[in-house]
């Protein structure tokens, strides 16, 4: 039984730079299969880092002859380079049976079988066993679709939906994703805007799920409302392993959100009882008030490897944050920045605009709250209500969605007014917010000429991208 897994040609977000991440969600399927079924020939593809264009694709599908062809679709924003992706299985064999997954496909697997004739199966939630039994069921024909938790396929004319797969309990037990499929092209993997391109990056996955509700994000409701968390000491393991290797410097610990209690400490002292070197980087997602619960740990972690987190700051107003069901306030933003820095960890701050409440005049105090705030890096952000959300459904119904362009999907451009300013105008703000951030030659300056090795490879990226002024393109492009 052949299983190729393709990880399409990617567009990457300009605003993180120049970024090539490892297909992780692929190699952890496809880590997972190998264990389970030894006889499995499996071959991971990405497109990207292989510089393979379409063509290339469809001489690859027919040099292997697959059985079955994967691709997973995890952001919206992805979803047209997936369908094309297993379109191109079924005009090279339409025998082959093609699969789907991830966040968007999950949340839309009813419109996306009306829709998409070339997807046969998609894999709702969590993949590895479902993907497993898929394979089985394709190499034996002992397994009845039917039979198949966790997917929805056609059926003749019909569309079916079989019940949801429970979630893995112990993701210890999970083995490590397969980097080995990637072996020859680990060294490409870079995140070159914020470590270089002499750093090889990795993405390391210490938990899936979130406490916490926020309205516009997806993660919690694909992972079920759970937070299931790996060992302190099994992070450490896949770090160590993705550093010694596969000479990885920069790893991405992927949790969307790192969480509170004593977990930061755990890992640190982990960390730093194997010694696994001076020039390891850490770069993990923090809550604001998680930061702040955990000050006395902030110097261990920065000693253990933490150079860099990301902190969700979203805005200044009580009331967006509420609406938001966000649970922090402006002043723990305020805290957790001061921290990050004192503690010399590059502080990265994510704010939102464009929610149907924003004005000009609300975007204005967002600005002025960001330059007070002046964490290393700023992210701006629109508001984008995704499939599957509750926020899309009543959007969609009221007919506030303009843009249905799913690459659009991206956070980056403005797919819907607020009550106040069109779309056009939203997109504009967001610019203004760039430009007010960066346009200060101080902060340009102080990032150049920064201590910080990150601050500064950062800033000299932004400069020599014009990644300001791709934001003022977005606006000139919308009619």
């Amino acid at each position: 039984m052949k299983v190729l897994f393709i990880e399409p040609p990617r567009n990457f977000w300009f605003v993180m730079g120049d970024y090539l991440p490892p297909p992780y969600g692929i190699i952890q399927l496809a880590a997972y299969l190998e264990r389970e079924i030894k006889d499995a020939e499996i071959q991971v593809l990405d497109c990207t880092v292989q510089g393979l264009d379409w063509d290339g694709i469809k001489k690859h599908i027919e040099s292997f002859n697959p059985d079955i062809v994967a691709s997973s679709g995890f952001a919206t924003s992805n979803t047209y380079p997936v369908v094309r992706t297993l379109e191109t299985a079924k005009k090279v064999n339409p025998e082959i049976l093609t699969i789907t997954g991830g966040q968007h496909f999950t949340a839309t697997a009813q419109e996306s079988l009306e829709k998409y004739p070339e997807i046969d199966v998609i894999a709702r939630g969590e993949g590895e066993q479902t993907l497993t039994e898929l394979v089985k069921y394709a190499s034996t024909k002992k397994l009845a679709l039917q039979s198949i938790m966790g997917i929805s396929f056609r059926q003749k004319k019909k569309i079916v939906h079989n019940p949801p797969r429970p979630i893995i309990k112990d993701l210890n037990d999970l083995p490590y994703p397969g980097y080995h499929f990637v072996k020859d092209f680990v060294h490409k993997y870079h995140f070159a805007a914020m470590a270089g391109r002499k750093a090889p990056y990795a993405l390391v996955e210490g938990s899936r799920g979130c406490s916490h509700r926020c309205t516009f994000c997806t993660q919690w409701r694909h992972w079920e409302g759970t937070w299931r968390l790996k060992t302190p000491s099994r992070i450490a393991d896949e770090i160590e392993f993705c550093y010694q290797n596969y000479g990885s410097r920069f790893i991405w610990l992927t949790d969307d959100d790192f969480g509170s209690g004593d977990r930061a400490s755990k890992l640190a002292d982990e960390l730093l009882s194997r010694k696994i070197g001076d020039d390891l980087m850490l770069f993990l997602q923090w809550r604001c008030d998680d930061v702040v619960k955990n000050e006395k740990a902030l110097p261990k972690m920065r000693k253990a490897g933490l150079h860099w987190v990301m902190v969700g700051v979203e805005s200044p107003r009580d009331s967006t944050l509420e609406s938001f069901n966000k649970g922090i306030t402006p002043d723990h933003a305020s805290r957790a920045i001061k921290l990050l820095r004192k503690n010399d960890i590059f502080a990265h701050a994510m704010f939102i605009i464009g929610d149907r409440k924003d004005t000009t005049e609300s975007i204005q105090n967002l600005r002025e709250f960001a330059n007070e705030l002046d964490p290393d890096f700023a992210i701006f952000t629109v508001y984008t209500p995704f499939p599957g959300l509750p926020a899309y459904d009543e959007a969609k119904k009221n007919g506030w969605i303009e843009d249905f362009n799913l690459s659009n999907y991206d956070m980056a451009h403005a797919i819907m007014p607020t009550e106040t300013l069109s779309r056009k105008e939203v997109q504009e703000e967001l610019y203004n917010c760039y430009r007010s951030f960066y346009g200060s030659w101080k902060r340009r300056l102080g990032g150049m000429f920064s201590n910080n090795k990150l601050k500064r490879t950062l800033f000299w990226h932004m400069m020599s991208k014009g990644v300001v002024k791709q934001f003022k393109e977005l606006f000139w492009r919308l009619p």
